[in-house]
């Protein structure tokens, strides 16, 4: 991100959670995939999983990639965003692989300690916004302008936002900047913690089956827009440090072109899974792809993953190099 706001980027799938994400052992590799890696021993690999069905997808076709084609022993810690970057400084963890910004963090840990790096472009493109289901957009069409959201305030009421409407938002632990905004756009709106992604997907679910009123945080690359066509609400436009105060933040989020990032330590250790991270790249598609077997198939994130990889062979072995 352009900012060091806290944005929301709410929590993955309750199933996403439980299907096991603490670790992948490195099986017996073959000779072929051992001289994939140039000879050189992989060893271990460790990649943090932060809480969205996205950044899983990611996590696990990498993590996948390396074990079966660079012997590596691949594990999956799971972490909240500020923690895995204290991971990879503390020699816990060695890559992220969906960041959305924190200029602080950055300014932390890459200008200032040089214990991480920046690992190149992800290539997908991240969007952050508020979001009404289909129904409330084709009946009150001008509730997508934020200029008249306080209109409609009381419609959001719930007992939860008492006498203002709601905005619901994901799990505290992830940046978001919508209290600022609520304040500094004199919006008759309280925001509201709706726990995670599972969560907030199955409020747009009834919302819309029951044409009840919702307003909500969400964000892109995000396998759900293929079932949902979600209406996202126009904030004044984003402009080159309009968030830079946090406290005085009235814009719109910015566009995020997501990316990488490993630790120092890691990338002068001499594993192919450094090169492999470095060149990681797909589009939102191919994670929405990868996410939705897993978030909406119940598929176990290796399988779906290997699914994708057996698919895709042209784009992993770019990744390699092959």
């Amino acid at each position: 991100m352009a900012r060091r706001l806290r944005r929301t980027r709410l929590v993955a799938l309750a199933a996403v959670v439980g299907l096991g994400l603490t670790a992948c052992g490195g099986s017996d590799i073959s000779n072929d995939d051992t001289a994939s890696s140039g000879g050189k021993d992989c060893g271990d690999l460790r990649i943090a999983v932060n809480p969205w069905t996205g950044y899983v997808s990611n996590a696990h076709v990498i993590g996948m990639v390396a074990k079966t084609k660079l012997g590596c022993n691949v594990t999956y810690p799971e972490v909240k965003e500020e923690v895995g970057w204290q991971g990879m400084a503390d020699g816990s963890i060695d890559t992220i692989v969906e960041n959305w910004g924190h200029p602080d963090l950055v300014k932390k840990y890459i200008d200032e300690q040089k214990s991480v790096e920046d690992a190149g472009l992800t290539g997908n493109d991240g969007i952050i916004g508020w979001y009404v289901p289909p129904w409330m957009a084709e009946k009150y069409p001008d509730i997508t302008d934020w200029n008249n959201l306080n209109k409609y305030a009381d419609m959001f009421k719930t007992s939860e936002s008492g006498d203002k409407g709601q905005l619901l938002d994901g799990d505290p632990s992830y940046v978001t900047n919508d209290e600022a905004l609520v304040k500094n756009l004199n919006l008759n709106y309280k925001v509201v913690v709706g726990g995670s992604e599972a969560a907030l997907i199955q409020s747009f679910k009834s919302a819309e089956e029951n044409k009840t009123p919702l307003l909500a945080y969400f964000y892109e690359p995000q396998w759900f827009f293929s079932e949902m066509k979600l209406v996202k609400v126009d904030l004044p436009p984003y402009t080159d440090g309009c968030d830079a105060d946090p406290a005085t933040v009235a814009c719109d989020y910015p566009p995020y072109a997501l990316n990488k990032l490993i630790s120092t330590k890691f990338a002068d250790s001499g594993s192919p899974a450094v090169d492999l991270i470095k060149n990681f790249n797909w589009t939102n598609d191919d994670q929405n792809l990868v996410s939705t077997y897993i978030a909406q198939d119940g598929m176990d994130p290796d399988d779906a993953a290997q699914k994708w990889i057996d698919d895709n062979q042209d784009k992993v072995d770019a990744w390699l190099g092959s």
